[in-house]
């Protein structure tokens, strides 16, 4: 499709209304804005809660941030601060209110529509659209955006900019992040336990990290009792812990937007599945999807990336768990064995050993 016709300089909005994860899958679509605008101002509206995700991103000229609950008024005074401020507004989902910021802010509005009697009226309105499709990863749907706008696609995850952290082992470790956003996505807690143990027999410092709710805390309080792990858990930013990430040999983590963090970051990565479909969510590598994510298999490796999962004939189901709930008990992860687990680790740090002896010869 041919490019739209924009100014030299153009203002360019992109809303993201969605949980972290989501976010940061959105950068490949701001990268590839960026390579094809150097000049333009691009901006970007998230909730408040997911900005950090885009911390010192390159790309990125002003995060505009909104609650992830506004009431009526502070909808009302974002809509009046955004409206025909830009050039182009891309909404990245098809959702009516994120559409309609991007009908508001852009002389020119672009999102992807549904086929339903909303879509059709959406079509009416927006200058370019793509079809909504619920079987494409998210990147893919969002770089289907770029092509709609006439854009080359750069499919790069762009994580947080990486502050060092000077408190880092002083021997080799590993990363794990045990706590998911919701509870279906949980591995078992003996696993976790396990999987320090090997880890430390392997040679490895462990270092946990996870985030600062106290749900969240008391949580890794009961997984690392009685374990060497150091604990991180509350204690990083996303640009220190992109930092801690990207020293380490290894991550190890569920579902969750820090294991598609540590994807981005190049850090060998082994991602632990259960519901959800890897074809619509599985970790970007750092050098893009070459191969798409099959929906199971008891290991995939794609670039960086190793993917463990214990398939059911139900996997993925892509629903909360056994119980349909985000309190719920997935079977499929409390199946998954520590051998499986560290099978795949052992994977991953043979890969980092090689890039290691790469860079050594050079």
């Amino acid at each position: 499709m041919s490019p739209l016709a924009l100014p030299p300089c153009p203002r360019i909005l992109v809303i993201a209304l969605r949980r972290l994860g989501d976010v940061l899958l959105t950068t490949p679509l701001i990268r590839s804005l960026r390579c094809a605008y150097r000049e333009a101002r691009i901006d970007m509206l998230v909730f408040a809660d997911t900005a950090g995700i885009l911390e010192g991103n390159p790309d990125i000229d002003q995060i505009i941030k909104m609650p992830a609950r506004p009431a009526a008024w502070q909808s009302v005074a974002c809509a009046a601060r955004l409206a025909r401020h830009y050039d182009l507004a891309i909404s990245t989902q098809s959702g009516d209110r994120p559409t309609g910021f991007a009908l508001l802010a852009g002389h020119i509005a672009v999102a992807p529509v549904e086929d339903r009697f909303s879509g059709h009226i959406k079509r009416r309105l927006l200058r370019r659209t793509v079809a909504h499709d619920p079987r494409a990863h998210r990147v893919e749907a969002l770089l289907r955006l770029a092509d709609a706008l006439g854009v080359q696609r750069v499919p790069e995850v762009v994580p947080p900019r990486a502050r060092l952290q000077p408190e880092l082992p002083d021997s080799p470790f590993a990363v794990v992040h045990a706590a998911p956003m919701f509870h279906y996505k949980r591995w078992t807690a003996e696993g976790w336990r396990a999987l320090a143990q090997a880890l430390a027999a392997s040679g490895l410092c462990v270092v946990a990290t996870g985030g600062p709710a106290p749900a969240e805390r008391a949580y890794l309080d009961f997984i690392w009792n009685g374990t060497c792990v150091i604990r991180r858990d509350g204690q990083l930013g996303w640009g220190e812990l992109a930092g801690v990430i990207s020293s380490a040999r290894v991550f190890i983590g569920p579902d969750t937007s820090v294991t598609h963090l540590a994807a981005a970051t190049g850090c060998p990565t082994v991602a632990l599945y259960g519901p959800t479909d890897p074809r619509l969510w599985g970790p970007w590598p750092i050098h893009g999807l070459s191969e798409p994510w099959a929906a199971t298999g008891a290991m995939q490796r794609r670039g960086n990336i190793f993917l463990v999962q214990h398939a059911f004939p139900c996997t993925p189901c892509q629903l909360e768990g056994c119980e349909r709930s985000l309190e719920s008990r997935s079977a499929c992860l409390e199946a998954l064995s520590l051998e499986q687990v560290m099978q795949a680790v052992d994977e991953a740090l043979g890969m980092a050993d090689q890039s290691q002896a790469q860079s050594d010869r050079r």
